[in-house]
């Protein structure tokens, strides 16, 4: 679908919303719309639309290109071709420029998919070309970089002599470093977040509440099941008020009285870029053909077992299945999971909960803790290991699966050991538990918050300087295994 004057002309009134100022400087941007010729096309003239992609790390510095023509630092950018949107436009540009893929940025809570400025300058005649001196219009979206470090850019040699990334007082755009740095105030920091909220709605006895998106061009994911939500909007607080607002939309007659977080699954845009999304569980027992859908085809339940059979959207079958482990109902147990038998063990033998904890340390010594999520039924708002129970399934398993699906990080099996054994109990009406504490010589990939309903941060820390907020035995355990003891206890005195 080809970009429209309708498209420019809506996101050109919706900055003006917010910059009304600016309207006057504006005034060419509005004739251009206003009259017949193609505000796209670069013969337009005397000027036409361009866009830009204005990048952002998490040190809050913004990328900036030589460009060959000109001799000067600027944010990648350039003419229309036959792009979807601006910001598809903006995207298109920043790739073929430095090298990123779409995958390597996604977008910032404070603008969106709204431009933060709408520049006019002037370019001066190119004889070459058959060019007169005319003005760009110049479209700036605001990208984040998604991964921890610099991804290696690949520059191209026909238009970019160099890069550098720039803080924001040295953006080489007054309009632009003037929008930065009062963005920055409200806290535009290079650090991605879900902008997008789902959720996977269960009736308790192992049915899933799917819907059928429309097979339209334009959108994610046309035509497959997938969970009801959507994107969030400027008016929307938190995310849980965008999927509230979404249900409302989608389903007006769909009431949920509790939604908890679950799970941040990642997806990709029709753009390509990367997508965060919080996912909420919540319950709900009501006929959907009963409820007036005002998105999608068709909304209906579904069982575990028909899942293979329908087209479902990127990931949500392992999601569905997982929730399903994790939170099994009367009518779909979990396969594994039974008492001890008579005869099984001898009497008065106790099951015990075993965890997995990875101990990871930098080049510099320090220890890989994440911070608990206030409201995290252990340790809340404490540090800890990462760590996590096994269900049925070897423990290094285990801890390769945990450090994947909680951070990000690649763990292989043969470069772990066990460094320490931590044998706890709460209190005398809970469950034992024993703690392996197993050390990764080596991985790779970088600490990333996958599940922020249970980790807020990961930090490396130094052992000596500990926080005040860690979980109970974590010291301990740290301080075993650096003193090279394989086993510990805790609890056992309070049973």
């Amino acid at each position: 679908m080809p970009l429209t004057r309708s498209h420019i002309r809506t996101t050109t009134e919706a900055y003006l919303a917010l910059h009304p100022h600016e309207r006057d400087s504006l005034t060419g941007l509005l004739t251009l719309l206003d009259g017949a010729a193609d505000p796209a096309d670069r013969a337009t003239l005397p000027g036409h639309v361009t866009c830009s992609a204005v990048v952002i790390d998490r040190e809050q510095r913004v990328l900036h290109i030589g460009h060959k023509i000109t001799g000067l630092l600027l944010t990648p950018g350039g003419h229309l071709e036959a792009d979807r949107t601006l910001l598809a436009a903006a995207l298109r540009e920043v790739c073929e420029e430095t090298g990123l893929r779409p995958g390597d940025l996604c977008l910032t809570p404070q603008f969106l998919g709204a431009p933060i400025d709408i520049d006019v300058h002037d370019i001066d005649a190119n004889p070459a070309k058959g060019e007169g001196a005319h003005q760009h219009y110049d479209f700036r979206f605001v990208f984040y970089l998604v991964p921890e470090h610099h991804p290696e850019l690949a520059l191209q040699d026909e238009e970019v002599s160099g890069a550098r990334w720039l803080e924001f007082a040295d953006a080489r755009s007054s309009s632009l470093r003037a929008k930065l740095l009062d963005a920055r105030e409200r806290e535009l920091d290079g650090r991605p977040e879900p902008l997008n909220a789902s959720a996977v709605i269960h009736d308790g006895h192992g049915r899933y509440l799917l819907h059928l998106r429309d097979q339209r061009e334009g959108i994610w994911a046309p035509g497959t099941f997938a969970l009801l939500g959507g994107g969030r909007t400027r008016d929307d607080v938190t995310l849980e008020a965008t999927l509230r607002r979404e249900l409302a939309e989608e389903v007006p007659g769909l009431q949920v009285d509790h939604l908890a977080l679950y799970a941040l699954e990642e997806a990709t845009s029709v753009d390509g870029l990367a997508v965060p999304i919080q996912v909420f569980q919540a319950r709900w027992s009501g006929n959907p053909e009963t409820v007036d859908l005002q998105e999608g085809v068709l909304l209906r339940w579904f069982t575990l077992d028909t899942l293979e059979r329908l087209n479902l959207s990127p990931g949500l079958g392992d999601l569905i299945r997982r929730h399903a482990a994790e939170y099994p109902s009367a009518d779909n147990p979990p396969p594994t999971t039974r008492p001890l038998l008579q005869g099984e063990a001898p009497e008065g033998t106790e099951l015990h909960i075993v965890g997995v904890h990875l101990y990871l340390e930098d080049a510099h010594g320090r220890i890989f803790l994440g911070l608990r999520h206030p409201d995290s039924v252990y340790a809340g708002n404490a540090w800890h290991f990462l760590a996590g129970h096994c269900e049925r399934e070897e423990a290094v398993s285990c801890l390769v699966r945990k450090a994947e699906e909680e951070a990000g990080l690649v763990v292989e099996p043969a470069d772990v050991e066990l460094v320490h054994l931590v044998h706890l109990v709460d209190s005398p009406s809970t469950r034992p538990r024993i703690g392996l504490v197993f050390r990764a010589r080596t991985w790779s990939g970088t600490p990333a918050v996958r599940k922020p309903d249970r980790c807020l941060e990961w930090r490396f820390w130094n052992p000596k300087d500990l926080p005040d907020a860690v979980a109970p035995y974590t010291r301990q355990t740290i301080d075993g295994v650096l003193a090279g003891r394989l086993y510990s206890h805790t609890g056992w005195d309070r049973r």
